[in-house]
């Protein structure tokens, strides 16, 4: 159990829910419902055992963060509750409810025992890898999987990893179930086209058939493209939007906008992505408490520069 105040507000709150939910209590020494449901609510931060961190904050001695929730969800009494996730307040209750209704409320924010287990395997998954031990990854990504097969960023992690070990038949099988959410979700959409790169690559021409193709027509699209797909399947990413920049700069629609869609790809899947946390609800607004310093995400300056690079292209 933490207590919540404007001085560790960013790093045990906003910060802390980045990578498990944080359930904030909202309380005052002299309100009887709030003494019963303190003991309550630690119980089951006993009994989730680390799915969830339990913080407490004293309305008296907090007004500022206590006002602005109770503002934020429209609430004027305590206790009050607000379940963080990501980064920001996405849930709440009011008042002394019983323990199955607060653990009711609880499982649609934590995460059960088989998907912590999975994200735990997955994080064991990424520090092998950054070892170089792509297969020992492989195989923690694959028991990860098997535990929280729902799981769509350690399936997407999986994909990407597989694709880079040339397991090009195994990524399609494993991308399936992400398949249909590509409309929705950039990174989904991201691996497929990505996916689709590497299938074509196969039948590529050579670099020296490519390169000589080029030479001969600068505005031989279909070869930039290839060269582009030879490029990001040998791990060259850089190079590979070097050649799709070339297209659109001649011909931002040329072939259904295959080169931006690409492009656009390529860059998703060098971004970070996103610390998981629980299936989070929809936010509620975002948490802007005065005096306190805003959450910042750490930036790639090459992904950033070629950013810029694409939208000064779109926008010539």
């Amino acid at each position: 159990m933490i207590d919540i105040t404007l001085q560790n507000l960013e790093t045990d709150l906003i910060q802390a829910s980045m990578h498990a939910p944080v359930l904030l209590d909202i309380w005052a020494p002299w309100c009887g419902p709030c003494k019963q449901l303190g003991p309550v609510l630690e119980k089951l931060e006993t009994a989730y055992a680390g799915r969830f961190v339990l913080a407490k904050l004293n309305s008296d001695e907090q007004p500022e963060i206590a006002g602005q929730l109770s503002q934020a969800f429209g609430v004027r009494s305590i206790p009050f509750c607000v379940m963080f996730v990501g980064g920001q307040p996405v849930d709440g209750f009011v008042g002394a409810l019983p323990e199955a209704q607060i653990r009711a409320f609880l499982d649609k924010h934590v995460p059960s025992p088989d998907e912590l287990a999975a994200e735990e395997e997955a994080q064991e998954a990424e520090q092998l890898a950054a070892e170089g031990d792509t297969g020992a990854a492989l195989d923690k990504l694959s028991e990860a999987l098997a535990m929280s097969p729902g799981d769509d960023a350690i399936r997407a992690d999986y994909v990407k990893r597989l694709l880079d070990a040339g397991r090009v038949a195994d990524a399609r099988r494993a991308y399936e179930p992400l398949a249909p959410k590509a409309f929705v979700d950039a990174r989904a959409s991201a691996l497929g086209q990505c996916l689709q790169a590497w299938e074509a690559s196969a039948g590529a021409r050579s670099p020296e058939a490519l390169a000589a193709a080029i030479a001969a027509d600068k505005r031989d699209f279909a070869a930039r493209f290839e060269l582009a797909q030879r490029h990001l399947t040998g791990g060259r990413p850089t190079e590979a939007m070097d050649e799709l920049l070339e297209i659109l700069m001649r011909d931002k629609a040329w072939s259904e906008e295959r080169a931006r869609k690409l492009y656009v790809a390529i860059l998703e899947l060098m971004s970070k992505p996103a610390v998981k946390a629980a299936a989070p609800a929809e936010s509620k607004g975002t948490l802007e408490i005065a005096g306190a310093k805003a959450l910042s995400v750490a930036s790639d300056p090459v992904v950033d520069g070629y950013r810029r690079r694409l939208s000064m292209v779109l926008h010539s």
